[in-house]
């Protein structure tokens, strides 16, 4: 397990440069859906996690369509790029309004520098193991020998399948903070842009769900949480885990 993360009360557009670059950075802001007092808008975000994301790291971001849709120029005029988004299907779900299908999906979507190459960006794709015999390996067995000056080729199925897009996880019921995120997907995330060692952002820490994902797999991790009360929370949950024998 790596060192014990850190969290730090504050906005993270005050503090958050002073522990960067990261090799990976998250960010689940308030998504402005709903009329509540926390769910606002929290302008130049994106021209932050521009500026502290370093050549080959990666910015993965959680939020709803309408909100997405609304912020892609906002990413693109920071000279941020969309590389794919996954789905994290909840199971369980939420709901605002009685009159719209019960929603039980988030967008994740990650982006990395305009400057960059796809290619240099850390990428571990993830895998899971298979579930149906690999088609691709079948097919070549039931055709014939290569009669040509082609060599044959070696296929091997080593019993895994690059993860899907739609992830299902449930949702954290009774957690500490209204808008948690698993552990397990968080680590996923993690697994995928962040070298083992390398250094995780949160720029919106909440319970401390992100620190724990990144003690769990290795990963070193400062997160910026401005409530108060809430980062004393995910400190006592950090430092429990850090202190739990091993």
């Amino acid at each position: 397990m790596a060192g014990c993360p850190a969290v730090l009360c504050g906005d993270c557009r005050e503090i958050a440069a002073a522990h960067g670059p990261y090799d990976l950075i998250i960010a689940g802001p308030p998504y402005c859906i709903t009329t509540l007092c926390w769910d606002r808008r929290v302008e130049g975000r994106h021209a932050l996690a521009a500026a502290l994301l370093k050549p080959v790291g990666s910015l993965w971001v959680f939020g709803s369509l309408r909100y997405l849709l609304a912020d892609a120029g906002r990413f693109e005029a920071v000279g941020l790029r969309y590389a794919q988004d996954i789905v994290w299907r909840k199971a369980n779900g939420t709901g605002f309004a009685a009159d719209r299908f019960k929603r039980v999906h988030e967008i994740i979507v990650q982006y990395y520098r305009h400057d960059a190459l796809w290619r240099d960006v850390y990428n571990d794709v993830q895998r899971v193991p298979a579930t149906t015999r690999n088609k691709s390996v079948q097919l070549r067995r039931a055709r014939t020998k290569h009669t040509g000056s082609i060599g044959g080729g070696a296929y091997h199925d080593d019993g895994t399948r690059i993860m899907k897009s739609v992830i299902e996880i449930n949702s954290v019921r009774s957690g500490l903070h209204r808008t948690e995120k698993p552990v397990a997907l968080l680590a996923i995330l993690m697994r995928t842009s962040c070298p083992t060692g390398g250094l995780v952002g949160d720029f919106f820490a909440g319970s401390g769900a992100a620190g724990e994902a990144a003690a769990l797999t290795g990963r070193r991790y400062v997160g910026c949480e401005v409530d108060p009360l809430m980062a004393a929370k995910a400190r006592a949950r950090l430092n429990a885990l850090h202190n739990r024998p091993s």
